[in-house]
């Protein structure tokens, strides 16, 4: 018996590494040990690429079996080393060219019965390889659309074992595996993945009223800001946050490359759409946890929602029943766009650059509006209901808007004002001029730009900012704030087709970060 090889990859967040998979079949008392820090599931290989080799028809001998996962130190997990293990016994036991297994990189999961099953992060996996100069890949059928998202990589989609041996024996072609016709059991084959949202984006016309508020959310689509809606039960905030994503312009190839890559590796993307071209949505119930907000878990981490909002919205409805600790976690990303995550076993990094939407309502019972509705909360029911956001968190969100309950009045005028295509269009006006100015930096929208850059840069008038200045020195902003004021100001001149925003412009940033009415 010989040494065989192939190769596979390990994720660590949404980051790839090449891994040389060695198996070595020796003389000796029958035993398959598998080194390299492989988790349980991974070391659980052994017996689902014994079984499957053996119902394939090409059994392994009862030897000792050593398969090592190089890099060494590198942690291993998942089921999507069970094709590369496999290939590398073959060559091995010399039931297949071990020059040709070699050259390629396989990821899938087996059956027992040697089918080959469907595994999460296939897109990342392949962009790895491809980075890594290994453009040749072996992946499951069920994953192909995913896999041949990536260009300049040929990919081998591969059903069961036995098709794997007729690749690596020359009997099948990469382009014949991708002309097979499916299993008949592929249907049970697919990963299992969670419900969409339920959240349908709607329409703009079918909020009632609204105004101040419709222009606030106009004003964070353009510009990528956060924002926060404050207002009773019934007003609309939820609707308002629901249809922010349809004004949103679709992601260009890098972002949605991006998005989907992140979302393969949730298990979250349905991989007969092929790439992610609109912004997702993603909307936690009020009893998240912090690992399910922001990503962790046992072993290497995973990523949670903030992550599969990126480039897209997080809307957290009813923002103050969340436990404080998942609000403040979501500090780090609200800051910097993305998310370190540090576990014992590794750390990882997600990107999380999405537009924070929170709602809530001003007391427990939610009347306390001063529009004539009796509120039943005690003064301090009311401060210990809001304080549950802290000010850190509130000072990084750049839009703070008060929803007010909707008038018989405009329930009977029927004006539900303009559609989200028309909105959409001024939006993605906006955005187009500030791409434009950002040309060359890192950043893509107002709500990216950092505020040295505002203040350097992109420096205003003095007689421009009299306003900001004037509240930074009473208190009323901090330092974050008064960049978030600028931000605010360069979106209102966008959409505005101004060059550069002046002192109404920064007016409006003022009364929109301070929950004041916008005036139109």
């Amino acid at each position: 018996m010989a040494l065989g090889r192939s190769r596979a990859v390990a994720l660590v967040g949404v980051h790839g590494h090449l891994v040389d998979v060695e198996a070595d079949i020796a003389a000796g008392l029958p035993a398959f040990c598998m080194v390299g820090l492989p988790d349980a599931s991974l070391v659980e290989a052994r017996d689902r690429v014994r079984a499957a080799a053996s119902n394939t028809g090409c059994a392994l001998p009862m030897r000792r079996i050593t398969v090592n996962l190089s890099p060494a130190g590198l942690p291993k997990a998942g089921t999507g080393f069970d094709l590369a293990v496999a290939a590398a016994l073959l060559a091995a036991s010399g039931q297949i060219s071990g020059e040709r297994a070699a050259g390629w990189v396989h990821v899938g999961e087996l059956g027992l019965d040697g089918r080959v099953r469907a595994v999460r992060g296939v897109l990342p996996a392949v962009v790895a390889a491809s980075d890594a100069g290994s453009p040749r890949v072996v992946v499951p059928a069920a994953n192909a659309v995913e896999a041949l998202l990536v260009p300049g990589v040929e990919v081998a989609p591969v059903r069961r074992l036995a098709d794997v041996l007729a690749l690596h024996r020359g009997e099948l072609t990469p382009a014949e595996a991708r002309a097979l016709p499916p299993d008949p059991d592929e249907a049970g084959n697919r990963h299992v993945r969670p419900e969409p949202c339920a959240f349908s984006t709607g329409d703009l016309a079918e909020v009632i009223g609204q105004p101040e508020a419709r222009r606030a959310l106009e004003v964070a689509a353009a510009g990528g800001h956060h924002i926060f809606l404050l207002g009773p039960p019934g007003a609309g905030k939820t609707m308002l946050a629901a249809r922010l994503c349809g004004l949103l312009p679709d992601l260009d190839d890098a972002q949605a490359l991006e998005v989907t890559a992140i979302h393969s590796l949730a298990g979250t993307l349905d991989p007969g759409t092929g790439l992610m071209r609109r912004p997702p949505f993603e909307d936690p119930h009020h009893t998240a946890t912090v690992v399910a907000l922001v990503g962790g878990g046992s072993g290497l981490p995973r990523p949670g929602a903030a992550s599969r909002a990126h480039r897209g919205v997080l809307f957290l409805d009813e923002a103050a029943e969340f436990h404080p600790a998942a609000l403040e976690a979501l500090r780090q990303p609200l800051e910097h766009g993305e998310l370190a995550i540090h576990r014992a076993h590794g750390s990882a990094r997600f990107p999380a650059r999405f537009q924070l939407v929170m709602a809530a309502n001003p007391c427990p019972c939610g009347r306390a509006t001063g529009k004539g509705l009796d509120c039943t909360c005690t003064p301090a029911a009311r401060r210990r209901y809001l304080t549950r956001l802290s000010g850190p968190v509130l000072d990084r969100v750049d839009i703070q808007v008060e929803v007010l309950p909707v008038s018989r009045a405009a329930m009977a005028a029927g004006d539900a004002g303009e559609p989200s295509s028309v909105v959409a269009g001024r939006v993605a006006a906006a955005r187009g001029l500030a791409r434009a100015r950002l040309a060359r930096t890192p950043w893509v929208c107002n709500g990216e730009v950092p505020g040295s850059w505002l203040r350097g840069q992109l420096r205003l008038p003095a007689r421009v900012t009299t306003d900001l200045d004037r509240a930074l020195d009473r208190g009323q902003l901090s330092v974050r704030g008064y960049d978030r004021v600028l931000r605010l100001a360069w979106t209102e001149a966008d959409l505005a087709g101004r060059d550069a925003p002046g002192r109404e412009e920064i007016g409006r940033g003022l009364l929109l970060r301070q929950r004041g009415r916008v005036v139109t």
